[in-house]
């Protein structure tokens, strides 16, 4: 749920049971799980991780996506649920984004259920301050009573899978929430990539996923990188968040764009080429006066989106438009 860093692997060895920093057995899967057919097979993908209720963002990115034709497949990948604790916003985000190919986060997880051991689902490494993590779980607990007023809604959430192979111009991309192991997991971070081991590692989870491109968000930190793995260039793609600013002093947030075909507009982040595919960092501008005044109503000062979240929609997120860029190959 925000910038972070874990080391490869901790999140599948972890012992902190804590709500809000535990990692559920029921989050973890295998690469190999992603080896499978295809569920889908569009010449253009927006992956959309992390949209966080933001109404404004979800029209805005139904309007990019009408200026493409063929319009692309959207596929939200997790978190699309989160300060939307107002009830016709809940139900406005989730009625339309279950129009569409939607993975479940561990927002959608924990909502779905009772269970509180795992708090917000997060899995947040030890670095994060307590605070941070009991705000978070503060979150999760209000949205679950908002979740508990739409059962039916509530029971397609839980429906929800954690991962899905799409095929884009005959190469196959993985999509998860988390990273290659976990509904969770922070491996697909700018901080786990930095590290020459783990560029190991990842090289061996694209071939266990059969996979030329992984596409990922839940670490709220944009990244694109790759690796040489057997298959040859492989390519991951961490859009961060689709709707909160990711860099500092912008008010956008981002999308993954994947596609046989270039963007039509100049208004591409950053992106790289991979065997004819088009990978693209498109910024997602949604209206800010809007969102800031439907998200103060619902999260005034003193609450715990407000103390987590308001300072990063005025002024932007951490990050720089250089950290996100980790290609070690020419684009």
């Amino acid at each position: 749920m925000v910038m972070g860093f874990e080391p490869p692997g901790t999140d599948l060895e972890r012992t902190d049971a804590r709500p809000g920093r535990a990692c559920p057995v029921h989050y973890r899967y295998d690469p190999a799980d992603l080896a499978g057919p295809p569920r889908i097979a569009p010449d253009t993908v927006y992956i959309v991780g992390g949209l966080y209720g933001n109404r404004p963002a979800l029209a805005a990115l139904l309007a990019l996506a009408d200026k493409e034709s063929p319009r692309p497949t959207l596929v939200f990948n997790g978190d699309f649920n989160w300060l939307n604790v107002d009830s016709d916003a809940f139900e406005a985000v989730n009625r339309e984004v279950l129009q569409h190919t939607a993975l479940r986060g561990n927002v959608e997880t924990e909502i779905a259920g009772e269970d509180a051991a795992a708090g917000c689902g997060c899995a947040y490494p030890q670095w994060v301050g307590d605070d941070e993590v009991e705000r978070s779980n503060r979150i999760l607990v209000r949205l679950r009573l908002t979740a508990r007023r739409f059962p039916g809604l509530r029971a397609r959430l839980a429906a929800l899978p954690m991962h899905c192979v799409a095929e884009v111009g005959g190469v196959r991309v993985a999509i998860v929430h988390g990273d290659a192991h976990s509904l969770a997991g922070w491996g697909f971070s700018q901080q786990a990539l930095a590290e020459t081991s783990h560029r190991r590692t990842l090289a061996a989870e694209f071939t266990a996923a059969r996979a030329r491109v992984f596409a990922s968000s839940h670490t709220c930190s944009p990244l694109l990188a790759d690796c040489e793995a057997a298959e040859g260039r492989c390519v991951l793609a961490n859009n961060g968040a689709a709707g909160m600013p990711n860099f500092r002093d912008t008010r956008y947030g981002v999308i993954t764009r994947i596609s046989v075909r270039p963007a039509p507009g100049p208004d591409v982040l950053y992106g790289t080429r991979l065997d004819g595919l088009y990978i693209d960092a498109l910024p997602l501008h949604y209206d800010h006066v809007r969102w800031l005044a439907e998200f103060s109503r619902m999260w005034p000062e003193g609450s715990a989106a407000h103390a987590s979240y308001f300072r990063r929609f005025v002024d932007g997120g951490p990050a720089t438009l250089a950290q996100a860029l980790c290609l070690r190959t020419p684009a």
